[in-house]
């Protein structure tokens, strides 16, 4: 049995806990897929390069005839889009493989790992333990269980954006922030798309406002089916033909995008029967240190925490890095005031409270909801549904929770996470600092004004 002094599982984040401070020990990686994790190579960087495509598509086909720009869209070359994306990101994959081999204290295991005991693990027909041992594991996409859909073929966030093609139809399974994305991208650059949403709204875990605006967009652009699901699948000739409920109407298409959720990957590492404590969803229980039940293992990412984002995963992996090269003053995660975003068209940007979160805490909040359309430069750009929300603490007037839907959401949404962060009230938010008139964040002050 090989032993090493550190032992990290997973090479996304898990993968920039080693530093200088680790170069007298040895370290082992054990990476089954590509470096750089979900993230870099069927996450958010491809994702984005492909939403950035589809938002130029978009300005160039809607906006601009709406502003008198003579703009038209005349199609997407697909494999150019593509490879613009992967020959990009490939090579960063590789060069990070490859560095990582060429350290002389470091060896990489390229299997899948199983724990056989606390801290051991089978790799690829060896066993290897170590002292310390770094969980980064991540998580993987998740297929509801339907009559046919395996036999036909689907594609989830992994493999659709290395599409050959342009599928003329494509089926999209889920109302999440992947389906929105990746669907928008689709959308965007021509193919027909159709959302099959088993509830009555997209993006329903956002701010109610928020949600309803956003899937209001959607409906106006796409095919949308709520409340409805897929009882089976078959092939008929080239067509994969969805059977529908409720009823059993038959929708046909080239392409189906399963984006139903993501599971951790606890369970293929078979963590629950080796000790590991886990909660009811099958994610890997930590303290606040990041440390498992386990002494001396250590866990970070997708595979400990539901909230699944890779900022959360990169500030997880510093706090690691830390507590490995210091055990007696060891520092603590912080989870406070988690921002994400969602890049469809339009953006969504949200951190803190939902009203609805709020009312379920018990506490007394005032909100209020801006339109872009009031501030100077979303009248230029004739923007009539975008909205930023905002509420408040009645008792204390500090914000716990802001939302946006519209253009530069993830951009705009930055001050009030630092405002939240460092305790500021709202009338400090608003009147503290100056706002550059006639720049977009002045929808920011407004709605700060208001309460």
């Amino acid at each position: 049995m090989a032993t090493h002094d550190l032992l990290i599982i997973g090479a996304g984040s898990g993968n920039s806990v080693i530093g200088p401070e680790h170069d007298d020990m040895d370290v082992a990686i054990v990476e089954r897929g590509l470096f750089g994790g979900t993230c870099l190579n069927v996450g958010c960087i491809p994702s984005k390069m492909l939403v950035y495509a589809a938002e130029v598509a978009e300005l160039a086909a809607h906006i601009g005839p709406k502003l008198g720009v003579h703009t038209t869209f005349k199609g997407a070359d697909w494999p150019a889009i593509r490879n613009r994306v992967f020959d990009r990101i490939d090579p960063i994959a590789a060069g990070g493989e490859d560095y990582r081999k060429s350290l002389d204290n470091v060896t990489v295991y390229q299997n899948d790992a199983t724990f056989i005991g606390p801290k051991e693990i089978h790799v690829g027909g060896e066993t290897i333990t170590a002292d310390k041992i770094v969980i980064a594991a991540g998580a993987r996409a998740w297929a509801p269980p339907i009559d046919g859909l395996d036999a036909v073929g689907y594609h989830t966030s992994d493999t659709i954006m290395r599409l050959d093609e342009l599928p003329r139809r494509l089926a999209v399974l889920g109302g999440g922030y992947i389906a929105t994305e990746l669907g928008n991208v689709f959308g965007m650059l021509g193919t027909e798309v159709t959302f099959i949403v088993r509830s009555d709204a997209m993006l329903r875990n956002e701010d109610d406002a928020i949600s309803a605006a956003f899937t209001e967009a959607y409906k106006q652009k796409f095919v949308t089916r709520f409340m409805s699901g897929v009882h089976s699948a078959r092939r008929d000739g080239d067509e994969l033909v969805l059977n529908l409920f409720p009823g059993h109407e038959e929708l046909r298409v080239d392409e189906v995008l399963v984006a139903t959720g993501r599971i951790p990957n606890g369970d293929q590492l078979d963590l629950a029967a080796h000790g590991f404590a886990m909660d009811d969803a099958g994610y890997l229980i930590t303290d606040s240190n990041l440390r498992t039940n386990i002494d001396g293992v250590f866990a970070l990412g997708d595979i400990t925490n539901p909230v699944q984002l890779k900022h959360v995963a990169n500030h997880e992996a510093k706090v690691v890095r830390h507590n490995l090269a210091n055990p007696d003053s060891m520092i603590e995660v912080n989870h406070n005031f988690i921002p994400h975003a969602v890049f469809g068209h339009p953006q969504v940007a949200s951190v803190g409270m939902t009203e609805r979160d709020a009312h379920a805490a018990g506490l007394d909040v005032t909100c209020h909801i801006q339109p872009y359309a009031s501030a100077a430069y979303g009248w230029a750009m004739e923007d009539t549904t975008s909205i930023v929300k905002l509420v408040m603490d009645s008792q204390t007037r500090l914000l716990v929770g802001a939302h946006i839907c519209g253009p530069q959401a993830s951009t705009l949404i930055q001050q009030l996470i630092q405002g939240m962060v460092f305790g500021q009230t709202v009338d400090q938010m608003a009147t503290g600092q100056y706002y550059i008139h006639p720049a977009l964040p002045e929808v920011v002050e407004q709605a700060l004004l208001e309460l």
